[in-house]
């Protein structure tokens, strides 16, 4: 088993309002608030869910904010809105009900943008085909392993670094940019689109060089995602996968068994290169950025067009290509550089006998 974050608390001597939460958020850079009438309020830092204080949250607390946010307390059930806090910070906010009592999960909007040389992934990689004119970009992990974080640094360094107009579909929008270098149009799914295919299929009329895409979950995205890339377009999205194998299973298997040869054909054709990504405590308690990655090209791009998963899967364990890399890779680098300890690292593995091996050199 991985290891076990106990449940933290920040202690909060007052009564609690919104306020003081929403302050209390801001100040410890939480990236989520849970608040639910009659419970203590929660917040997630560093993606650990932490309890706030030691009073539940009343009634009047919750209508207030409900009232706030346009809602109304007694019709609705569910509503997307957003709100500011006093210090002029973001959120997003969906108000909801749990067994009839008023509750809210609020996201901050974040404005202070990632420095890709500073979180761990490859930033040589990722911004040599961020460089490219056309072709297709996966970001991958499950929830929570820091893809809108790695994927706002590489939209951030196109902006300080390359003139470009960048047409985005989000859901929800995590990052707001200020345009540089580059030109930002910013669109949320429910809000601005109604869904990630239209907004796809709507951007390719709006002159974009970049698409970035918040999650390729179906077939209709990954196909006219792959036909942007085919009429001349820089596609950057995410997906939610574990390995550069099981992306490329992933992809795939979006597609209807009668047009699974089409994907696969356009896939290796389009596709740049695939960054996995997970994190993991280190031995601060601090989170630590492990990849793995793929550059497609030559022998690759015959294997995609094949589903050859196998073979991508043993170069990738075996050759000494700069461009790729393995989980067992990057967490071994990490163990030996004293960035994260034994334990995490046999966890983050998954076999301890292969971390043993790969630590001792032998593939």
């Amino acid at each position: 088993m991985g290891k076990q974050f106990p449940l933290a608390f920040i202690h909060f001597s007052m009564a609690i309002s919104i306020d003081d939460i929403l302050q209390a958020a801001e100040e410890h850079q939480a990236s989520d608030i849970f608040l639910q009438e009659g419970e203590v309020p929660r917040m997630k830092i560093n993606e650990q869910l932490m309890i706030f204080g030691d009073e539940p949250l009343l009634l009047p607390n919750m209508a207030g904010l409900w009232q706030s946010c346009g809602g109304d307390t007694l019709q609705d059930t569910d509503v997307d809105t957003g709100m500011v806090s006093r210090s002029g910070i973001r959120f997003r906010v969906n108000l909801h009900k749990v067994l009839g009592r008023l509750a809210a999960t609020l996201r901050r909007i974040r404005t202070d943008m990632p420095n890709l040389g500073k979180l761990g992934a490859p930033e040589w990689l990722l911004t040599r085909w961020g460089l490219q004119e056309h072709g297709m970009v996966l970001v991958t992990g499950s929830t929570g392993q820091g893809k809108s974080t790695t994927l706002a640094g590489l939209l951030h360094w196109m902006n300080t670094n390359v003139a470009r107009h960048i047409v985005t579909i989000e859901d929800p929008v995590e990052y707001i940019f200020t345009n540089n270098r580059s030109m930002f149009t910013q669109r949320e799914v429910g809000r601005d689109t109604p869904s990630f295919t239209r907004g796809l299929r709507a951007s390719m009329r709006q002159a974009p060089d970049v698409i970035f895409v918040g999650e390729i979950r179906d077939h209709d995205t990954a196909f006219t995602a792959l036909q942007a890339c085919e009429t001349g377009h820089l596609v950057i999205a995410s997906m939610h996968s574990a390995t550069v194998a099981d992306t490329m299973e992933r992809f795939v298997n979006l597609f209807p068994a009668d047009q699974v040869g089409i994907g696969l054909h356009l896939l290796s054709h389009q596709l740049l290169g695939v960054l996995c990504q997970k994190l993991v405590a280190d031995v601060n308690g601090n989170l630590t950025l492990l990849v793995e990655h793929l550059q497609n090209g030559g022998a690759v791009r015959d294997w995609i067009a094949r589903r050859a998963v196998s073979d991508i899967a043993d170069y990738m364990t075996r050759a000494g290509d700069p461009n790729c890399q393995t989980f067992l890779k990057s967490i071994v680098t990490a163990y030996e550089a004293g960035v994260i300890d034994e334990p995490t690292a046999i966890a983050a593995a998954g076999n301890e006998a292969e971390f043993r091996r790969a630590a001792r050199g032998i593939s």
